[in-house]
């Protein structure tokens, strides 16, 4: 009984050991299979996410593509425009949108571009990429992370530009059409550099909107002895003064009146009949015409008072024959009422449009294309001149002499400094240095002083004016970049305008400790 017992027992423990393999080897198989389930999705999953990737990259590449094809079009209808005189305010309006949208296309186009050459270069801090741009060299593969925000605002800002250009040119047949009817403009052909240089950039409609009302017959007939006055307004440094000028060379403007004179707001004071008979700069004098009307420029730096200007008028009446126009710039608005016409009011450009204005003036006929890493830097200083058009005379001028990255780091440094300091001096407040409405400090790239530059104002003069004092000025590369150590107040020569009579504008300066700075350092 005892043996009998025994065998039961040895049996049933083999039993279970038997169960418990089965268990196991079960466990086993569902655990591969679960792992194998896993594995098999993980992969799915990421063959799914690099096949939609590489599916969105180039689906961007495609739309880039087409965006530069579209531009290129679009180029070649503006750059025909500019070529003929447009008189009818209609199509220079439709000109102002065709150029808009071209501005914006390479504005794209070159941020796309320059984010693409600096996502190799992410440890470089020398250029901030989210605006730095080149133009769109379509052999460089462009990458983007379309599962974040900011790649999803770019995918929508390069959808919203490229439907408005295929709108613009889906539209731009008619316009064609009358253009082909406007003559040409009898001159040599220039690439774009020397076309900025030889027009006016971007303000041909308010040129001819100008040139229409000197033109004008005047009507009606008792309006005889009362020249017709138009107010011409906007900001510091917008480009009053660049426009004017722009205006008086013109062929047109220079053979309809006998003789055009220019006063400025010191040379009205106490004005009289002598006053604005003999005084005044003589810009140009038609000695062919014999006689005639006369166009006075008035450029107001302050304010005028209703009864001055009513004393001015009357003074300029008695004096100038019949078919003689008026006009008058101020940055105040008080003046639109001084006008018998609807004011001009100039505003700063588009940021797409200043930016396509600095790289042309920056790189000349250089292309952007071959320096893509200088065209980041220069996007940036772009930005930080704020649309000034002082800031980019003087800034490309710097730059197109001296393609050397090193030195093009140190500009965008100083530049950087420029800002920051003069937001650190003032406050958050701090509008824009660049209309120097209070002094504005200077840190230079070569610190061999711990003292500062203090720019107190900027004032212009004709080059014939200022010859004797020359040698004793210094540059304006000097003033941020050399090592030439000025002592007390001095003068700074920053630009020559290329327009007669080649106004030279100066800075006053000094050197010495931001007083500003010193006592926010002190509080702190």
């Amino acid at each position: 009984m005892a043996l009998k017992f025994q065998n039961i027992q040895h049996s049933s423990r083999g039993s279970k050991v038997r169960r418990l393999s089965n268990t196991h080897t079960h466990m086993e198989v569902i655990f591969s299979a679960a792992m194998g389930e896993l594995v098999s999705r993980s992969i799915s999953f990421l063959v799914e996410r690099y096949l939609k990737q590489r599916t969105a990259a180039t689906t961007e590449e495609e739309r880039l593509h087409s965006l530069q094809r579209l531009l290129l079009r679009l180029h070649v209808v503006i750059e025909e425009a500019d070529d003929r005189l447009i008189t009818n305010q209609a199509m220079l309006q439709q000109l102002s949108i065709l150029k808009k949208e071209m501005y914006r296309g390479y504005y794209t186009l070159d941020i796309f571009s320059c984010r693409a050459h600096g996502e190799g270069r992410a440890k470089d801090h020398e250029v901030n990429y989210s605006f730095a741009p080149s133009i769109f060299n379509p052999a460089k593969r462009v990458c983007f992370c379309s599962g974040n925000r900011e790649g999803a605002a770019q995918t929508e800002l390069l959808e919203q530009v490229l439907g408005s250009i295929r709108n613009t040119i889906e539209d731009v047949g008619e316009f064609i059409m009358f253009l082909n009817r406007c003559p040409r403009l009898t001159r040599q052909p220039y690439n774009m550099y020397l076309l900025l240089n030889k027009c006016m950039f971007g303000r041909q409609m308010e040129m001819e909107r100008i040139i229409n009302f000197l033109l004008q017959a005047e009507t009606p007939p008792g309006a005889a002895g009362n020249p017709a006055v138009l107010p011409l307004i906007g900001p510091g440094k917008v480009g009053k003064s660049t426009l004017i000028e722009h205006m008086c060379d013109d062929e047109r403007v220079r053979n309809h009146f006998f003789q055009i004179l220019c006063f400025s707001g010191d040379d009205l004071k106490d004005a009289s009949v002598e006053t604005l008979r003999d005084g005044g700069r003589i810009k140009h004098r038609n000695r062919a015409m014999g006689g005639g009307g006369t166009l006075i420029i008035i450029e107001l730096f302050l304010d005028i008072d209703k009864s001055e200007w009513k004393r001015l008028y009357s003074s300029a009446r008695s004096c100038i024959r019949n078919g003689s126009k008026i006009i008058i710039t101020s940055r105040s608005n008080k003046i639109s009422n001084f006008g018998t016409t609807e004011p001009l009011r100039l505003q700063f450009f588009s940021q797409e449009a200043y930016w396509y204005f600095f790289k042309v003036r920056t790189f000349g006929s250089t292309s952007a294309e071959d320096y893509p890493k200088l065209a980041a830097m220069a996007m940036e200083m772009a930005k930080l001149a704020n649309g000034c058009f002082m800031a980019a005379t003087i800034f490309s001028g710097l730059l197109k002499d001296n393609f050397d990255h090193r030195f093009w780091s140190i500009a965008l440094a100083t530049l950087r400094n420029f800002m920051q300091t003069n937001i650190s001096a003032y406050g958050e407040s701090f509008s824009d240095p660049w209309q120097m409405a209070e002094p504005v400090y200077v840190r230079r790239a070569k610190k061999t002083s711990s003292k500062w530059l203090v720019i107190f104002g900027d004032y212009q003069t004709c080059s014939a004016e200022t010859e004797a004092e020359d040698r004793e000025m210094i540059s304006v590369q000097d003033l941020f970049l050399g090592s030439v150590r000025p002592r007390g107040k001095f003068k700074v020569h920053a630009w020559t305008s290329h327009l007669e009579p080649h106004y030279n504008y100066i800075f006053h300066c000094e050197i010495q400790r931001p007083q500003r700075l010193v006592a926010r350092n002190k509080r702190c």
